[in-house]
């Protein structure tokens, strides 16, 4: 008998076995599914959204073993909605379409100008989509800007997509923004969402007549000097207040924002030189510590007081200056004194005064002036913020290369 409910067993546990792992095989089989890199979303015709899906072979491998770039492909459809737009290309493709992969979010200006709540929250929605995918706002259409995504230092696309926005650490020309952090400001009561700027190169874009060659920083995505290989750039920061764009940051306004929100390790700036008229030293600035911010509420404005700390090193070179001279190292810290201070002047009170948009997130240190969350709520900081004043500190202390002494 005990041979029998024994051998009644094992036949039970081999069915189940069997039954659960088919269910898996069948599910999570490369063969029944498309994996997608980027999405791109864009305005159509009646109201109607225009998606597109971009799709990798990450296989690629050349006839002498190394792996060479992966073919991309795109395909769009009209559709009412991003969930019936995958619904339809599911049909297409013949396979189920799998965002698990996907590294990036697309949508086009003039789609965020309309305002895009509903498509955060639907993408936010699927359990695919991770919070750390990228999202970029383009001045181009968004099919054209994923089109026009080739890395070139990378086999994989999905690996550029994953780390292009890391050189925001080192040159504060673009930023870090996910789609997580993006809809996490737009249900926030004291701040505002931002994302990463992109566009064409000078090159692929019809309007590099606007390309200012003066100014190195005030550059943006379709604006840059760039010029190479590289379809699209992601220069600067798109501003916006609850789901619309409300402007854009170019390179300097992007390295203030960083600064400010201590999301940056170092970047470099152009300062008068003391001892030559007409003359400019580069200078690379690394944080000290971070920026200290202040908010008090003041005959009913907000008063924020910010001091930033940073230590420089001069990067340019020129004849018969003194690079080890305390005094010539004392002028031109008090330079990138004056010029940070006025380029932060700037940034800040054009995101109170022109943008009416807390995208540095003053408001979480705001709510310490209110008893309750209630209160905070009661005196509508998203609407006060527009009445800002600031009051900006900057000490800088620039050392030199040490490479050059005396020439």
């Amino acid at each position: 008998m005990n041979k029998i409910l024994k051998r009644i067993f094992i036949f039970i546990l081999i069915i189940i076995l069997f039954l659960a792992f088919n269910s898996s095989y069948t599910a999570l089989s490369i063969d029944n599914i498309e994996t997608v890199v980027a999405i791109g979303i864009d305005t159509s015709e009646n109201n109607n959204l225009r998606v597109s899906f971009q799709f990798t072979n990450s296989s690629s491998v050349s006839e002498t073993g190394t792996s060479e770039q992966s073919p991309s492909m795109v395909y769009s459809i009209d559709a009412s909605s991003i969930s019936s737009a995958i619904n339809q290309m599911n049909a297409y493709v013949g396979k189920e379409l799998n965002f698990s992969h996907c590294k990036l979010i697309a949508i086009s200006e003039e789609l965020a100008n309309q305002g895009i709540s509903d498509e955060i929250y639907t993408l936010t929605n699927d359990i695919q989509i991770r919070p750390t995918t990228n999202i970029v706002i383009t001045k181009c259409t968004a099919k054209v800007y994923i089109e026009n995504s080739k890395p070139l230092f990378e086999n994989l696309l999905t690996k550029y997509y994953e780390v292009f926005s890391n050189s925001s650490k080192y040159t504060g020309f673009t930023v870090n923004a996910t789609i997580g952090d993006f809809f996490n400001s737009l249900v926030c009561k004291s701040c505002e969402p931002y994302a990463i700027l992109g566009g064409l190169n000078s090159e692929n874009s019809s309007d590099s007549s606007s390309i200012n060659s003066e100014k190195d920083v005030s550059g943006k995505s379709n604006e840059s000097n760039i010029q190479g290989e590289l379809g699209t750039e992601n220069i600067g920061v798109a501003v916006f207040k609850h789901d619309q764009i409300i402007g854009e940051l170019n390179s300097i306004e992007t390295m203030c924002f960083l600064a400010t929100r201590n999301n940056v390790d170092g970047f470099l700036i152009s300062v008068p030189d003391p001892n030559k008229e007409g003359g400019i030293l580069d200078i690379y600035l690394t944080p000290i510590s971070n920026t200290t911010v202040d908010v008090k509420i003041v005959n009913g404005s907000p008063y924020i007081k910010l001091n930033y700390r940073f230590s420089g090193k001069i990067e340019s070179a020129s004849e018969n200056i003194n690079y080890s001279d305390n005094n010539f190292l004392n002028e031109v810290s008090s330079a990138c004194n004056n010029y940070l201070e006025s380029i932060f002047s700037d940034y800040l009170y054009k995101t109170a005064k022109t943008f009416k948009s807390d995208i540095n997130g003053f408001g979480q240190e705001a709510k310490r002036n209110f008893l309750t969350l209630n209160d905070f709520e009661d005196y509508n900081w998203e609407e006060k913020y527009r009445d800002s004043f600031f009051d900006i500190n900057v000490d800088t202390s620039v050392k030199s290369s040490l490479l050059l002494t005396d020439t």
